[in-house]
This record gives structure tokens, sequence and C-alpha cells, in this order.
């Protein structure tokens, strides 16, 4: 693997010198066990702890199949679904694994009892199967995180639609926390030439997400003046949804959980900003059981306050059964709620009045096919964008990094350098990023 770092770190980027490259027998990757999936039974979500259930094991290195490259990862980081995985919730990761395994021989080498998980990647292709003929080895990227196996009619139009489309690194083995990584050749996109490893690796998943949620005609297809209720907005997901906004003319009217925060999306440009803590929201009773109109028609009126009458005409819903009976009700009439994930749990309820009769829609978004992933991508690389990546760690360090996620820790992104032996490398086109210096660091020190 020395050999491999090496060669990176010279900055030789020949197709000659990347073949002539030993691809070792195996690597270290930050992995899950299959035998330990009930570890934490009997603990509530919050007592499970990452750095008990997340390994750094040595694992052979796979087959290549056709339509993939081997990947070395210079960096990675942490996603909401590495935190899932590493707590076995909603379910193991094993059972996507063993259901993936049972398609093909090749599918087959994802069925092992281990799992090597993430999914982001910023590194160099060395390797590529049969069939790739758009990358080449000495290639510097970063990967999206959707795998679909693309020979159903139905993912033609959107592979997200697609009945075989899978998170890897969530869904898939042989994820980006590791120092190699498997993919397929349409999960690859360029590597911003003025990111270090760190910064490239942490949009990826979380970007391409906030570009369909949002942006996407499969999203909310936001326009010039909407007003955007944007939930988390200081957060990995809400951060990039936040600085969309912002870049395509919309207003966000940014939500966040402390003065800290809200210095955050400050920072980024955003004006019009809500402390649900300082304004103190019970949208729930103390046992979870029964919402509270009041506390939906009390963050109305606020929202209304700051946009000098108006109401948002889309919401970018993530937290799940907390928010979204208060997302429902604050929404114009015939505006939208477009919702990924449930970080506060799956069973939304809301009061349905104020859905059908004032004619609004609830939009589910779920990641992004690869023109999206790589629309979010180019954002990044043309300076529109940049990454909110807050502290990196080691791959050693993998189970603190997925706590700090768990337990809401973090400000904007957590990488994790792989190979790379320390941030702030890998920055190949100085002039541009002198361009864009001070915003980097603007979002990077959030």
């Amino acid at each position: 693997m020395e050999q491999i770092r090496d060669a990176i770190l010279s900055g030789d980027r020949t197709q000659e010198t990347y073949a002539g490259l030993a691809i070792p027998e195996s690597y270290r990757g930050a992995t899950v066990h299959k035998d330990e999936v009930d570890m934490f039974a009997g603990l509530a979500s919050r007592d499970k702890d990452p750095r008990k259930s997340l390994h750094v094991d040595e694992v052979p290195v796979p087959e290549l199949a056709p339509g993939e490259a081997l990947v070395a990862v210079m960096a990675s980081a942490i996603n909401y679904n590495t935190v899932w995985t590493s707590i076995f919730e909603p379910l193991p990761t094993f059972g996507f694994l063993e259901r993936y395994g049972r398609l093909s021989p090749y599918a087959k080498r994802h069925d092992l009892p281990y799992h090597v998980v993430g999914s982001d990647l910023a590194g160099v292709v060395l390797r590529t199967g049969p069939g790739v003929h758009l990358w080449k080895p000495g290639q510097e990227v970063v990967a999206h995180c959707l795998s679909v196996e693309l020979e159903n009619a139905d993912g033609h139009n959107d592979t997200m639609m697609d009945p075989e489309q899978r998170i890897w690194g969530f869904e898939t083995n042989f994820g980006g926390l590791a120092e190699l990584a498997i993919v397929k050749a349409n999960q690859l996109m360029p590597k911003p030439a003025h990111l270090t490893w760190e910064e490239a690796a942490s949009p990826g998943l979380v970007n391409s997400t906030a570009y369909r949620q949002l942006i996407s005609k499969n999203g909310a297809g936001m326009k010039l003046g909407d007003r955007v209720l944007i939930w988390g907005a200081s957060g990995g997901l809400g951060s990039y949804a936040t600085q969309m906004a912002l870049a395509g003319g919309a207003t966000p009217i940014c939500v966040v959980s402390s003065p800290d925060k809200a210095d955050i999306v400050r920072k980024m440009g955003a004006e019009l900003i809500i402390d649900r803590r300082a304004e103190g929201y019970q949208f729930w009773n103390e046992d979870g059981t029964k919402q509270n109109p009041r506390e939906w028609q009390r963050l109305g009126k606020k929202i209304r306050e700051l946009t000098g009458g108006y109401d948002v005409d889309i919401v970018f819903e993530h937290p799940g059964r907390e928010t979204f009976g208060a997302s429902v009700y604050v929404t114009r009439k015939g505006g939208t709620i477009t919702t990924c994930a449930s970080t506060s749990g799956y069973m939304h309820e809301y009061d349905n009045r104020y859905l059908w009769m004032n004619l609004k829609r609830i939009i589910s978004s779920h990641f992004a096919n690869y023109r999206e992933a790589w629309e979010a991508n180019e954002l990044i690389n043309r300076g529109l964008t940049h990454p909110t990546l807050s502290k990196t760690y080691t791959l050693e360090e993998v189970g603190q990094a997925a706590l700090d996620v768990h337990h809401n820790m973090h400000q904007g992104k957590v990488g994790v350098i792989t190979l790379a032996p320390e941030t702030g490398l890998g920055v190949t086109d100085p002039e541009k990023r002198a361009r864009f210096e001070d915003e980097i660091n603007r979002f990077k020190n959030i």
C-alpha cells in the first residue's frame, strides 16, 4: 500500500505508472461484523456506541467485476447511513448484502461476514474492469453512492427508480471508509482540482441528496425567488440546501438549534434564521403521543415575521416525525414539502386538512441519480457551492467520527482521511484554489 500512496503523493498521474503498481492482497477498511449485530440489544438508540461496533480490519481485495473500478481512497466522510449501519438500525445491513449476493456470482462477493462501510470517497483510479473506457488508472475522482445494475427498464428514465438501485457502502460492500474501494464506473466523477482530498470527499452523498431534493425536477424544482424553510440548516445536508438556495436566487429561512449554528448559516450568507430551541417549540407533548397545532401556528407566525408576511413555497424536510406536522402546516397554499430521511423517526403524522384543502404536495426524495450527482459535483467544481467540512479524523478514529454524527456533535460534514497521511493534501490547481480560498475557509471552519 505504501507504493500506491507514494505514487499518489508524487503527483504522477500517468496511466503507465498506475498500470505498473502492484495491487496488494489486502487493505484496511472500517467494518461491522455479522456476529455482533445483537451487541446493542436492549439499548436505546442514543446509547448505542459506534466506537464499539466499528472496527478497522485488514480485509482481502475483491475481484474486480466488469464495469467496475478499483480506487485508492485518500479520504472519505461520515454519513448518517454509516451511523445506522454501526448501531444496526433500523436493521442490520447484512440482510441487504445477503439479498444482493443472490443476484449473480459477482454480487455474491458482497455477502460476507463483515461489511466495509462508507458512502463517500476522493481518490485515484488504480484499475478498471472489462467494459470501462471513460475512466483510466491515474485519474483523480470522487464517487457518488448510487450503485445500480441498469438491466431493468424502470431505471432508464431515472436510475433512482431502478428496482435494483442500492446505496454503495450501505446496501453494498467494499465502501469508501477504507484504503481501497470498489465502485461501478458510473459512480465516478472528476475530483475538483482546487480541493484537498478530505474537502473533495465530504460533499458527495449530502450534496447530491440536497440537489435532487431541492433543485431537480424530481424534487421541489426550486426557482428564483422561492422562500425555502430548511430544517437543520447548518448540518451536513441542510448546509448544502442553504448554499443552493442562496446561489439559486431563493430566500432560505434557516432553522437551527443553537446560537453557534445560527452563526454558521449567517457566515453562509443567510439572513432569516430561527433558533428553534430559543423559541422553545414543543410540537409534541412530553410522551410523544400527540401534536400541538398551536405550536405549528407559532412557527408559521415567526416565518411570516421574517418574510414580511409570506408563507414558504418549499419546506426542505429531513428530521421526520418531530417536525413533519409543522412542515405541512407552514407551507403556503399550493406549496411543496419535499422529504428525505427521518432522523427523528419514520412514522410521520400530520393534519391532512392542511394538505388536501390547500393543494399542497408532499414529494419524496432519496439520494440522486448520476446526472443529478454530476450536476451537484459541478456546483462544487465551479465554486458556486463549497464543502462544509468542520472536522477530520483518521481511519483509526472512525468510531469517534461516527459517534459525533450520531450525537449531533458536528457542524457540517465530518471527514476521515484514509490513505492520505495528513490533511491539507491533494490540491492540484492552486490558482483556482486562490480564487475561492476565502469561501472555502469560511465554509470549512464552520
